[in-house]
């Protein structure tokens, strides 16, 4: 992640909250961000460098005039200052940025089996009051984990399972 991306998404971050918008601002730029990601000539439009400032504010701000002030003076700014093609990585920023205010992790359970919504509800919650955090969980089946699970959070990595346990054993074996 890029410095500016950071010092952008920070800056929307903190006019929001400061507003009292931060859900509503979250919610619009989450909205806008995927419109970007989806729709080629949108993505065209800001990543073009021979489409004047101007022209690109005028559309982005008839794009986003039923969103969140804060937001759409956002991307306009972002658009005077040449970065309206880097929106999808501010978000991505922001997004981290809501995440670690409201203290939620995002993690990734994977299991061997598919788990009911109570099995993971009651897993997670055991997470949860381990971490002193609230958690965020995708979960994925892959059936070559023979058991147990792997929940992986950012760059931490816990496997608990069978396959897991089976390649430790035989690095063990074999560094004997």
């Amino acid at each position: 992640m890029a410095v500016a991306h950071r010092i952008y998404a920070k800056a929307v971050f903190e006019a929001a909250k400061q507003k009292g918008t931060l859900a509503q601002v979250g919610e619009d730029f989450a909205s806008f961000a995927e419109a970007v990601e989806s729709s080629a000539e949108l993505r065209n439009l800001l990543q073009n460098p021979q489409v004047d400032a101007r022209a690109k504010q005028a559309a982005l701000g008839a794009a986003l005039v039923e969103a969140d002030p804060t937001l759409r003076n956002f991307v306009l700014l972002l658009t005077e200052k040449g970065r309206a093609g880097e929106v999808n990585e501010i978000h991505e920023e922001f997004e981290r940025l809501v995440a670690q205010e409201g203290r939620v992790i995002q993690v990734e359970l994977t299991t061997a089996h598919e788990l009911s919504d109570s099995e993971a509800s009651d897993i997670l919650q055991q997470i949860e009051q381990t971490a002193g955090h609230k958690i965020e969980a995708t979960r994925t089946v892959d059936p070559s984990l023979i058991g147990g699970l792997v929940l992986r959070a950012g760059s931490i990595l816990v496997d608990s399972s069978v396959r897991g346990r089976l390649d430790k054993l035989r690095e063990e074996l074999v560094s004997r």
